[in-house]
């Protein structure tokens, strides 16, 4: 089979190649691009989104979908917009069934990278900030112990740079914008995060003696959220066995954490 899946939406001048990082004839796991919807934006209907592509080649009938004889896909759990990685789809009715009472006993182990602005005192921290709808900004969350849900995040150094560090984070509850939200409220807002403080990450600030052409701007490093869902382990929903699904880090990350490798080492070494 196919280890990619294309698709496209011609009237948006979109296209994705989408790699496929699991499958057998229960699940589909893909790597989800930055900037995709997972699913359907109620503000506008008309923004492409992941599921509504893959449930449009259902339809259709495309090569992908007739190799695996597919006629049913919906996913298990969401990716924010700008985030990227393990994406988790059933392909029945049943093992979607199962895989939502699955993630609602908070069993899944889910394993984000996040570049964030500064370098947290502790190597590993825990945030239990309960989180809800900012009552201002819609789309957005912010931290509210009196009225909001409960939620759990758990955090490691992998590796620390001169003003930013590389963070594993463990999203235990399943909240909107939860790593987003509870990095923010710990001073370390991920980078490129622009709705909760983040910033844009230049080569400027980082090379010495960077120099820009003539009549050129200069184009960040990373420009949206450095938000990886890099892993998912789960207890299989038919068979029970242990499931481990990775995604590659998208090019961006890659980068970014090369030149900060190369011209912004900390004093420390780093985290093992």
């Amino acid at each position: 089979m196919s280890a990619t899946i294309k698709l496209s939406a011609p009237e948006k001048k979109g296209f994705w190649e989408i790699p496929i990082c699991y499958e057998d004839e229960h699940l589909l796991a893909l790597e989800k691009p930055p900037l995709l919807l997972s699913s359907p934006d109620r503000c506008d209907p008309s923004r492409p989104n992941l599921m509504k592509l893959l449930h449009r080649d259902i339809e259709r009938g495309a090569a992908w979908v007739r190799e695996r004889n597919l006629t049913y896909l919906m996913n298990a759990h969401r990716l924010d917009f700008e985030t990227s990685g393990v994406f988790l789809l059933a392909k029945s009715r049943a093992v979607l069934v199962a895989l939502a009472d699955l993630f609602g006993s908070e069993k899944p182990v889910k394993i984000y990278v996040a570049l964030v602005h500064g370098t947290p005192k502790e190597e590993s921290f825990s945030i239990a900030a309960k989180i809800a709808p900012h009552p201002l900004r819609a789309g957005v969350m912010r931290v509210d112990e009196k009225g909001g849900k409960r939620s759990r995040t758990l955090f490691r150094i992998r590796e620390k740079f001169a003003e930013f560090a590389l963070l594993e984070c463990q999203s235990v509850t399943a909240r909107t914008h939860q790593i987003r939200v509870h990095l923010k409220h710990a001073g370390h807002p991920i980078v490129g995060d622009a709705a909760y403080g983040g910033l844009p990450l230049l080569l400027s600030l980082l090379k010495p003696e960077y120099r820009l052409k003539p009549n050129k701007g200069e184009r960040p490093l990373i420009s949206q959220t450095a938000l990886h869902a890099e892993k998912l382990e789960l207890s299989h929903p038919v068979t029970g066995a242990a499931v481990s699904i990775s995604a590659k880090w998208r090019k961006d990350l890659e980068v970014a954490v090369k030149y900060l490798r190369r011209f912004a080492l900390a004093s420390e070494a780093p985290a093992s």
